[in-house]
């Protein structure tokens, strides 16, 4: 997958974009980033936030070529997501609300 691939697949399923990089927010305020996705020239690495300060923690990393889309339009493969137990009810949670905040 590309940049613009994976930026595409991510703001399509919830992500958004917070300090330059694709970003999930933490329920149920959703202005906090706790996990994003740092896309650099070669590589896209996932990290997530210490519950602590403001450390991210690097979870996994991919050069572009590693990374595939997923069959069923779910999160794409290589990247790291399997390493986040709660990952799909986070991005779930995050498309909801970027819905309901169109709604109103």
């Amino acid at each position: 997958m590309t940049q613009d691939e994976i930026t595409a697949w991510a703001l399509a399923n919830g992500w958004q974009m917070i300090a330059g990089n694709l970003s999930l927010t933490k329920p149920p305020a959703h202005k906090e980033a706790i996990v994003r996705i740092v896309l650099k020239t070669t590589v896209a690495n996932l990290e997530v936030k210490k519950l602590a300060g403001n450390k991210w923690d690097k979870i996994a990393g991919a050069a572009y070529a590693a990374i595939t889309p997923d069959e069923e339009d779910g999160p794409p493969r290589g990247l790291g997501f399997e390493s986040i137990p709660s990952f799909s009810m986070l991005m779930q949670s995050n498309k909801d609300a970027q819905m309901f905040a169109k709604l109103k």
